[in-house]
């Protein structure tokens, strides 16, 4: 098989092209240069932003196409519309975002879709962004050629988002961690590498259509995942579990400030974590236990020096020291 990877050098994009090579497919990178590629595959240079910045791939022939882009869907329409021809299938990196919100629980890949989005536009936000990015994949290479992967939550090595190794270095400082309940909270999310292993087997299966790429419901929970953490970083941290109230009264933000987590009760916990994916689980999904996802992202967070990187065009990710103290604190925790 060949691929052409559009990115490759960072966290998703660089999961499915190590996922490849070991398959032993010919792997082509394309990417502006800012980071090493994986060994083994052909670079390619170019900013698919700029004028005549794809002029790298006007020549070569692929099997599939891989595309996680996150801004303005025109790129994708541009790099889709160019190779249209000369590859045979175009998995889009998409998101549970698109859904309109707030998608039910048990919600389907049949589940409305935001309103507003076009395959020609210039960078709006990030769900309309990922909906226009399907749809210029759509447009180029038709319902029978393209694969939507919806997903959702994605965690483990190389990830430059900021969640889960947020955790692990607030964890390894040890002492008292602010630790949101409930314990046996449902979590829901895929590891970057099980959702490349998937991709790729969409691609020798010849898949079409959009799927929820997570972890089935319940894969871990809260718990279970903050006590990886504990295991993996061999931390002196005592967590200490705070009811959601008192995290919401204290003004405290999930997911953001406290990631991975929201609350149990409202819309967010549906959409982020009540998600079906019985549609990817009988096309082949595979989903390690949070015990290795967490200890292979420590494992690379201490080969890299202990810091993460992180994308420009994420938000930080964490909660300040000082809050976290002052709610255990009033809590009597």
């Amino acid at each position: 098989m060949r691929l052409l990877m559009l990115g490759g050098t960072e966290f998703v994009g660089r999961a499915v092209a190590e996922a490849a090579l070991r398959r032993g497919w010919e792997v082509t990178v394309f990417h502006r240069g800012r980071h090493e590629p994986p060994a083994g595959v052909r670079s390619s240079h170019g900013d698919r932003t700029a004028a005549e910045g794809l002029a790298a791939l006007t020549d070569g022939e692929w099997d599939a196409v891989v595309d996680t882009w996150s801004a303005a869907p025109r790129a994708v329409r541009d790099a889709a519309r160019l190779l249209r021809d000369r590859a045979g299938r175009y998995v889009y990196v998409s998101s549970c975002s698109v859904y309109a919100w707030a998608p039910p629980a048990d919600y389907t890949e049949q589940a409305p879709l935001v309103e507003g989005a076009r395959p020609d536009a210039d960078a709006t936000d990030y769900l309309r962004d990922k909906r226009g990015g399907e749809l210029a994949a759509v447009e180029a290479f038709g319902t029978d050629r393209s694969v939507l992967v919806r997903a959702g939550l994605i965690l483990g090595p190389y990830e430059n988002v900021g969640r889960l190794p947020w955790w692990l270095t607030r964890i390894a400082r040890g002492g008292p961690v602010l630790a949101p309940g409930p314990r046996d909270l449902p979590l829901q999310y895929v590891d970057a590498r099980d959702l490349a292993a998937w991709i790729l087997g969409a691609v020798e299966r010849e898949l079409n259509g959009p799927y929820n790429l997570l972890s089935p419901q319940g894969h871990t929970t809260m718990g279970e995942f903050l006590d990886a953490c504990v295991r993996a970083t061999g931390a002196d941290a005592d967590l200490r579990w705070t009811a959601p109230d008192t995290i919401l009264a204290a003004g405290i933000e999930p997911w953001t400030q406290l990631p991975v987590w929201v609350p149990p009760a409202g819309e967010a916990h549906n959409a982020l974590h009540r998600a079906d994916v019985s549609r990817a689980l009988a096309t082949g999904l595979h989903c390690r236990p949070v015990t290795e996802t967490v200890t292979d992202t420590w494992t690379w967070l201490q080969d890299i020096g202990g810091t993460a990187p992180q994308r420009p065009d994420r938000t930080l990710k964490g909660l300040d020291p000082a809050l976290e103290a002052r709610v255990l604190g009033a809590s009597g925790r």
